[in-house]
C-alpha cells in the first residue's frame, strides 16, 4: 500500500480543472488555538465554577480522591520496596556466607606457587559456576556476579578478578575492617547499566586480606515495583472515575431539587402563583419541598388578598370620585348663586363665600386628580400624541402658575432653544407634568429664583426645573412619590396642591416611555428632570440635561448628553 503525496492530487489529464492555485482559507486548528483569549476562557471557567454547585462537588471529590490515592500509592511503594530490598539483603548475606567457604576451599586447593591472579581467577570461576547454576542457593538470592579483591599490601597494587572491576571505596573500607557490608550502586551488569546490591565480606584464606564481593542486580525487584505501580495506577484511576461518577450522581440528587426550587421561585416571582414543587419521599429534600410549598401558598394567599384589597381601593376611589361629581356640581351651582348676590351681603358673609369658592376649586381639583389616578391604576390612561413644538407646553405651564410666582415674589427664568423643539407628545399631559413641577418648585423655593430649562438631542428631549430652596433631606428621596406625602406638613402651599400632582406626573412620564428624576440636598435646593423620547415608542439611553451637580460638570467637560444614571432618589419626585 502506498500513501499519495499532496502533489499527487493534481489531475494529469487536460479535461479536469487545474486546482493548484486554489488555497484553503479556513483556519487551522493551531491558528484557532492561537486566537483563543486565555482571559476569556478563564472568565468562563470561573463563572461556571461559581454558578455550578455540582461542578464544585465533583471537582472537590476528584481532588480529594487523587490526594488520598497518591498518598496510599506512595506508602505502598515505599513499604514494598523496603520489603523487597530487605528480603534480597538477607538472602544475599546467607548466600555470601556459603560462597565465602567455597572461595576459601578453592584457594586452599590451589598451588601456592601459582600467582595470586591465577588463584583468585580460579576461585571466582568456581563460585561463578554456582551463581549461574539453578541450585537452591543461587535461586534463593538471585543471579549475581562475584568479584575477588586482594588489597595492596606490599606496594605492588591490589589484585582484582575480574580485571577492571571496581568496588566503591566506602564499601571496601568497611569490609577491610572485618565487617559484612552492603551498598546500592549503579553498575554495568552484563552490558547494561542497572541498579544493583553489592555485598562484601572478608575471607579467611591463605591469601592475606582476600575480599569477596557479590553484585546482585535489582532488575527483578524493579520489575515487581513497576507491576505494582501499574496495578496501583490502574486501580487509582478506576477509583477516581468511580468517585467522580458517584459524586456526580449524589450531587445531582441534591442539586436537581434546588434547581427545581429556583426555577419555580422564578416563575412564582413572574406571577405564576400556582407553581409548586413535587414532593418525593420523606427525606430532607422532601421536607424542603414541603416548606417551600407552604411558603408559596402563604405568599400566594397574601398576594391574592392584597390584590383584592388594591382592586377594592381602586374601585372605591373611582366610584367615590364619580359619585361626588353630582353633589359637587349642585354645591357649585349654589355657590355661584350666592356669589352673584355677594354685593348684598355683609363682610363676614362675603369672606365665607370667598372661602367656599376657594375650597370648592380645591375640591374639584382633588376629584379630577383622583379620577386621573384611578385611570392610571386601572390601566385605562391613553396618550393622544401629536407632532408639536414642546416650547409651547413649557411656556403655557409657566404662564399657568405665573400668578403663584408673582404672589410669592419668585422669579421664574425660562431657558429654551430659539429653534422649534418638535416631538410626538401628548401636550395636555406634558403641560400638566411641567405645571406640577414648577408649582412644586415655587412652594419650596424660599423666594429664590426658579429656572426652567429645555434641551433636546436627536432621540430625546428634557425639561429640568431647578430651585435653590430647602432641598431634600437624606432618605426623603425614597418617599417623595408616595401619594399625599409632604416633605414638610407645616409648609403653606401657595399652589393649593392636592398631594397627587407629582404622582400623576410620574405616571404621565412613564406613559410617554420617559422618566421623571429628581435630586435634592438640604440647603442647596432640588432639581426635577423630565426626559421623554422625541418619537413615540423610542428608547432612552441618555438625557440632554444634567440632574446633579456631578452630571452638570460631566456635561460641561465632555459636551455630550448625560447618562440616565440612578442616583439616590432618581425617578422620584416631591409632591
Amino acid at each position: 500500500m502506498t500513501t499519495a503525496r499532496p502533489d499527487d492530487a493534481v489531475a494529469s489529464t487536460g479535461d479536469e480543472p487545474d486546482t493548484r492555485d486554489v488555497t484553503d482559507s479556513s483556519p487551522t486548528f493551531r491558528e484557532r488555538l492561537s486566537e483563543l483569549d486565555p482571559a476569556a476562557i478563564g472568565g468562563r471557567i470561573a463563572r461556571l465554577w461559581r454558578r455550578s454547585l455540582q461542578l464544585r462537588v465533583v471537582t472537590s471529590t476528584l481532588a480529594l480522591s487523587m490526594g488520598v490515592i497518591l498518598t496510599i500509592a506512595f506508602m505502598l511503594q515505599s513499604q514494598m520496596a523496603a520489603q523487597l530490598l530487605s528480603t534480597k539483603l538477607d538472602a544475599a548475606i546467607e548466600q555470601a556466607s556459603r560462597l565465602r567457604l567455597t572461595v576459601q576451599a578453592q584457594i586452599a586447593a590451589t598451588d601456592e606457587g601459582t600467582s595470586e591472579q591465577s588463584r583468585i581467577d580460579q576461585a571466582r570461576s568456581a563460585i561463578s559456576d554456582r551463581g549461574l547454576a539453578s541450585d537452591g542457593d543461587s535461586v534463593h538470592a538471585g543471579t549475581f556476579d562475584p568479584i575477588l579483591v586482594v588489597p595492596d599490601q606490599t606496594g605492588r597494587g591490589q589484585v582484582v578478578s575480574p580485571s577492571g572491576a571496581q568496588v566503591p571505596p566506602e564499601l571496601q573500607s568497611l569490609v577491610q575492617r572485618g565487617r559484612i557490608a552492603s551498598q546500592y550502586v549503579t553498575v554495568d551488569f552484563r552490558g547494561e547499566q542497572v541498579k544493583a546490591l553489592m555485598l562484601g565480606t572478608p575471607t579467611d584464606s591463605s591469601i592475606p586480606g582476600l575480599e569477596l564481593y557479590l553484585v546482585y542486580p535489582l532488575t527483578a525487584e524493579e520489575q515487581t515495583l513497576g507491576i505494582m505501580r501499574g496495578i496501583v495506577a490502574t486501580a487509582g484511576l478506576a477509583i477516581i472515575v468511580l468517585s467522580a461518577a458517584i459524586a456526580w450522581i449524589v450531587a445531582r440528587q441534591v442539586v436537581l431539587p434546588v434547581r427545581q426550587a429556583a426555577s419555580i421561585a422564578q416563575r412564582f416571582a413572574n406571577g405564576h402563583l400556582k407553581e409548586r414543587m413535587v414532593i418525593r419521599g420523606e427525606d430532607d429534600v422532601a421536607r424542603l419541598a414541603m416548606a417551600f410549598n407552604d411558603m408559596a401558598q402563604s405568599l400566594s394567599d397574601q398576594i391574592t388578598q392584597l390584590e383584592e384589597f388594591g382592586d377594592l381601593q381602586k374601585r372605591f376611589t373611582s366610584d367615590v370620585s364619580h359619585e361626588l361629581r353630582t353633589p359637587l356640581t349642585t354645591v357649585r351651582m349654589a355657590a355661584d348663586i350666592i356669589s352673584d348676590s355677594a354685593a348684598d351681603l355683609d363682610a363676614p358673609a362675603k369672606r365665607a363665600v370667598e372661602l367656599l369658592e376657594s375650597e370648592l376649586d380645591r375640591f374639584e381639583s382633588l376629584l379630577t386628580d383622583l379620577l386621573e389616578v384611578s385611570r392610571h391604576d386601572a390601566g385605562m390612561a391613553e396618550l393622544a400624541t401629536a407632532e408639536m413644538d414642546v416650547r409651547t407646553s413649557v411656556a403655557d405651564s409657566v404662564g399657568t402658575v405665573a400668578h403663584i410666582a408673582e404672589a410669592a415674589g419668585v422669579e421664574v427664568e425660562v431657558d429654551m432653544p430659539d429653534e422649534p423643539v418638535m416631538a410626538e407628545v401628548d401636550s395636555r399631559r406634558v403641560e400638566r407634568i411641567l405645571r406640577n413641577l414648577v408649582a412644586n418648585a415655587l412652594d419650596h423655593s424660599e423666594s429664590k429664583p426658579v429656572k426652567v430649562t429645555l434641551r433636546c438631542s436627536d432621540a430625546a428631549l428634557a425639561v429640568s426645573v431647578r430651585d435653590h430652596g430647602v432641598g431634600l433631606k437624606p432618605g426623603e428621596e425614597t418617599r417623595v412619590f408616595n401619594r399625599f406625602w409632604r416633605a414638610d406638613p407645616s409648609r403653606v402651599r401657595r399652589s393649593g396642591g392636592t398631594g397627587l400632582g407629582l404622582a400623576i406626573a410620574l405616571e404621565d412620564a412613564k406613559l410617554h416611555g420617559g422618566r421623571l428624576d429628581c435630586w435634592g440636598s438640604p440647603g442647596e435646593g432640588s432639581c426635577f428632570r423630565l426626559t421623554i423620547p422625541r418619537r413615540r415608542g423610542g428608547t432612552l439611553t441618555s438625557s440632554p440635561l444634567p440632574l446633579t451637580p456631578e452630571d452638570e460638570a460631566r456635561l460641561v467637560r465632555t459636551g455630550s448628553s448625560t447618562p440616565l444614571e440612578r442616583v439616590p432618589g432618581a425617578g422620584e419626585s416631591r409632591p
